[in-house]
């Protein structure tokens, strides 16, 4: 009994939580019905990336919250997006697009506002380059981001980069592109550049080289903590497809 009390004082403090920091109200019915699992829920998906501050947690829980609730980012995004139409809220309302797989509303929304003060954001330019990639307008998205690099100089973006580099190869320019993969490899956090220019040496026959950057993969992964080899895995199993196709 003591301990039912316990857990229906965190539910009823949790739900004041979500009305007081307006948080989304779907909440309150996910407590209603399922208390435990419910408030569990909300402390991972809502409060945890809080406490913690770190990017890579609210990165880990996206996925845990489209879960639970599939397209609520999208619906709270395109909320936001109807009550202000900010420059920020085009830009995430585009984004979330993105991640839906919507890349032509995205693309719509992203040259709504490249103009005036805003024409050459390199953020928003960026994001009309992931569009357009994910539509398959690689052309587009190669000259949208010449231009970004032409008028942002400065601008500095590893998966900017590697997009850049992903374009290129979409667009033909394979020798152009391995050197755009070999640039990124070196400040990329992650096994994505690595892989990718292991694959485009191998395309070019330049299968050493290849498994050299495939092994490297293997390497790092094996030192590396459990959290990234689980975010790594995609591109770790690719990197141990390469090993088996050029180990001989």
């Amino acid at each position: 009994m003591a301990f039912a009390g316990f857990v229906y004082l965190i539910q009823i403090g949790l739900i004041v939580h979500v009305l007081r920091s307006g948080r989304n109200m779907y909440w309150v019915f996910i407590l209603l019905i399922a208390p435990g699992i419910g408030g569990l829920a909300y402390f991972i998906v809502e409060l945890l990336p809080d406490l913690m501050n770190n990017r890579r947690a609210r990165s880990a829980v996206r996925g845990i919250t489209r879960t639970l609730n599939p397209g609520a980012d999208l619906r709270q995004r395109q909320r936001e997006h109807k009550l202000s139409g900010s420059i920020d809220a085009v830009r995430h309302l585009a984004g979330e697009l993105v991640e839906s797989g919507r890349n032509v509303e995205a693309i719509e929304h992203y040259e709504s506002v490249l103009s005036g003060l805003y024409e050459h954001d390199p953020n928003l330019m960026l994001g009309l380059a992931s569009a357009q990639f994910g539509n398959e307008q690689y052309e587009d998205a190669r000259k949208t981001l010449d231009l970004l690099i032409k008028k942002n100089p400065d601008f500095k973006s590893p998966d900017g980069h590697l997009l850049y580099a992903q374009a290129i190869e979409a667009c033909g320019d394979d020798e152009k592109a391995l050197a755009e993969y070999k640039a990124v490899v070196v400040y990329y956090a992650g096994a994505e550049a690595r892989l990718r220019y292991g694959l485009m040496l191998e395309k070019l026959c330049s299968e050493v080289a290849a498994l050299a950057e495939f092994e490297e993969i293997i390497a790092a992964a094996d030192l590396a903590p459990r959290h990234y080899r689980k975010t790594q895995r995609e591109w770790i199993s690719e990197a141990k497809d390469g090993i088996k196709r050029l180990a001989k």
